[in-house]
């Protein structure tokens, strides 16, 4: 068994638009490389076999009214998500102590993790680092980050973040991960996943399993620190080298990422007491695992005839992607006046896409991708 505290990995280079205090990207700058491809292209690929991970899609700037649509859905919701942001992070504190490494799993998760390193350093005077990863189905964890990590803090809790979770495909990615690092070098770790929201009942450490929208997940790299999604392809990325990402610096004027940590922070002294009263009874009382969602898939999978359950991605999260990046067949909705789902109805009626109302989901809305065969996201 290799001695992984040996291995040499390069240190990480300044990446992103969040100040260095909030987060240390470990990953690879391939901001120079042409990896863009156009939706509907993207799509044939991905489902005609191709790694959603070895291409990227196109990402556009968002319209006027869909950027008024967010700021509003901000305003709205700060207070909410700082709840859900300082119940987690109550549950963090509890359960992993103070010496513990954030690992946010990069993209959605890095804003989230930002935000539990905030609330922790604003309410309780603890400064925890604070890394983003990048996790992908099919091809697992990037494991020379998580083994820069722990070199860097090798008596520490290593938390993993994310923002919410649909089906729950990455919670278990993050579990064979784990069970990985234990047979490969003896490296117990904790696959508990820390999130905001989780409608899918697939994890126990979450601020609301209600399918509520975080505004984070209404826009693509300007809510991420200016980040794409992560690309892992052998002819880009070498056996030390950490998994890739580009840097869209020519953004810059349109960042929202900042923004959106500093409209929710000032809420986290009036939230506290609310969060860890939440963070208690939780801890009392343990919240089951029962992968509820899947149940609501299994029947869309039925209803509508889908070979691929993977073409089917519960939550608004995930609704909200799906009309963002990929070539969207239909979307499913619990009601049609679901405050949660606004931008989802915006984005639909852009791009041409039928809203259907699917009684008693347990979801706020599913997206639907159009099949053209095979695999997917």
């Amino acid at each position: 068994m290799e001695d992984w505290r040996f291995r040499a990995i390069e240190e990480p280079q300044p990446l992103g638009s969040y100040p260095p205090s909030d987060v240390t990207f470990l990953l690879k700058d391939i901001s120079h490389i042409q990896l863009e491809v156009a939706l509907d292209a993207r799509e044939r690929a991905i489902q005609s076999g191709t790694h959603y991970s070895e291409m990227l899609p196109k990402e556009h700037l968002p319209s006027s009214e869909y950027m008024n649509l967010y700021h509003e859905t901000l305003k709205l919701s700060a207070r909410k998500v700082a709840v859900s942001v300082g119940a987690v992070a109550e549950i963090i504190r509890a359960k992993k102590g103070t010496n513990t490494v954030l690992v946010s799993l990069a993209r959605a998760g890095t804003p989230v993790g930002i935000l539990i390193k905030r609330y922790l350093q604003d309410i309780h005077q603890l400064n925890l680092p604070h890394y983003s990863l990048s996790i992908i189905r099919g091809k697992g964890i990037d494991e020379n980050a998580l083994l820069y990590m722990l070199q860097k803090h090798p008596e520490a809790n290593l938390q993993f973040i994310d923002g919410w979770t649909g089906k729950g495909a990455i919670r278990k990615v993050l579990t064979q991960a784990c069970d990985k690092m234990a047979k490969d070098y003896g490296i117990i770790l904790d696959d508990d996943l820390a999130v905001l929201a989780d409608p899918g009942h697939c994890t126990d450490m979450f601020g609301t399993r209600e399918d509520f929208l975080i505004p984070s997940a209404c826009l693509n790299s300007t809510v991420s620190g200016l980040m794409s999604r992560t690309v892992l392809r052998d002819d880009l990325i070498g056996p030390t080298d950490f998994h890739g990402s580009k840097y869209y610096k020519e953004w810059l004027e349109h960042d929202q990422s900042t923004h959106f940590i500093e409209t929710i922070v000032p809420y986290f002294s009036q939230v506290s007491e609310e969060a860890q009263a939440i963070a208690k009874d939780m801890l009392l009382h343990p919240p089951s695992i029962s992968w509820h969602g899947l149940r609501d898939i299994q029947a869309i999978q039925a209803t509508y005839q889908m070979a691929d359950m993977n073409l089917i991605k519960p939550g608004v999260g995930e609704t909200t992607r799906v009309l963002l990046r990929r070539v969207p067949w239909r979307i499913l909705v619990d009601r049609m006046d679901n405050p949660h789902i606004r931008h989802i109805l915006l984005l639909a009626e852009a791009r041409g896409v039928p809203v259907e109302v699917y009684p008693g989901l347990t979801y706020s809305c599913c997206g639907l991708i159009q099949s053209v065969k095979g695999d997917a996201e």
